[in-house]
């Protein structure tokens, strides 16, 4: 049976003085119940922008205190289910994403989600893609609000955060204090216009803590592939780190050389975008799970 974590325990920023919400020990199973970005607080495409609290966007709800979870360590976050609520929201405007530039109001859009699909207007429908936005655990020191990405995890925005996947994260400090939120109903890779079908829902994720492990964290392990992330002030940055971590985790893991690990990705290997509209952004390497099973790579969980 799950444990239940209500959205009422919110946060703001990723810190070790967080207070925990909830206690589990290693393995459990917890429904994790979040707002929308806004906290919620869109309720009409008519609404003035303006009224908005932003002291209140992208709150995750946690964190979750993991027994037995120590500075070193790593959480693996297995990701069970994601349920969304009927409806999200998408918005944007001047100074928002790629086109603020070009963009002279604001725009607000309620999206009802039906027959699997989110309704963006009377003409477009998206298949549903739920994946979560902000996920991670807290830094070693300092605060870092929710909506910046980094080496904890936070806002990363990566399409492959989902159903299935194990996404990899640095326990920093005692307990690792992991917290999650921002789902999306579905979302591009970029998140270009600054949002993607933003929306409320409950996310169900088992936590297991692995010792003894060296790696690159946060990285990500789903059935196709096995990814590595990273985050810098500029995209090419970011996409650089994403690829040098993962010919590091290929020379650690598999006992590749440098070189075989570097031909490795630049001749099977996907190196994409996760995100380019927060305050850092967000890049991923993703190598085939079947080459690193068959360099003798076996996932723990």
């Amino acid at each position: 049976m799950s444990v239940q974590l209500e959205n009422r325990h919110l946060i703001y920023a990723m810190a070790p003085d967080n207070p925990p919400a909830l206690r589990v020990q290693a393995g459990s199973t917890i429904e994790v119940h979040t707002c929308d970005c806004f906290e919620d607080q869109i309720q009409s495409e008519t609404q003035d922008f303006g009224t908005l609290d932003w002291e209140r966007i992208n709150p995750a709800t946690g964190p979750i205190y993991v027994e037995g979870a120590e500075p070193g360590d790593l959480l693996v976050v297995h990701i069970r289910e994601i349920r969304l609520r009927d409806r999200g929201v998408m918005t944007t405007g001047p100074g928002l994403g790629v086109f603020g530039d070009e963009l002279v109001q604001n725009v607000i859009r309620i999206v009802p989600v039906v027959d699997g699909h989110a309704v963006l207007n009377d003409r477009v429908r998206v298949p549903l893609r739920p994946m979560i936005g902000v996920i991670g655990t807290a830094p070693a020191e300092g605060r870092v609000p929710c909506g910046t990405p980094g080496d904890h995890g936070g806002n990363m925005d990566c399409t492959r955060i989902t159903t299935g996947a194990r996404l990899i994260l640095p326990v920093n400090v005692p307990g690792a204090l992991f917290a999650l939120g921002d789902l999306h109903a579905a979302m591009g890779d970029g998140e270009v216009a600054v949002c993607g079908v933003e929306i409320g829902g409950t996310v169900t994720v088992s936590l297991h803590v692995l010792k003894g492990r060296d790696w690159p964290a946060p990285m990500l392990v789903n059935d196709e592939a096995v990814m590595t992330i990273a985050s810098a002030p500029l995209l090419d940055d970011a996409a650089t780190l994403a690829a040098k971590r993962m010919v590091s985790w290929l020379e650690r893991e598999c006992g590749l050389g440098k070189a075989d690990a570097a031909f490795l990705l630049s001749a099977a290997g996907q190196l994409r975008i996760c995100q380019v509209v927060d305050p850092l952004k967000t890049a991923r390497m993703e190598v085939p799970r079947g080459i690193v099973e068959a360099l003798g790579f076996s996932f723990p969980y």
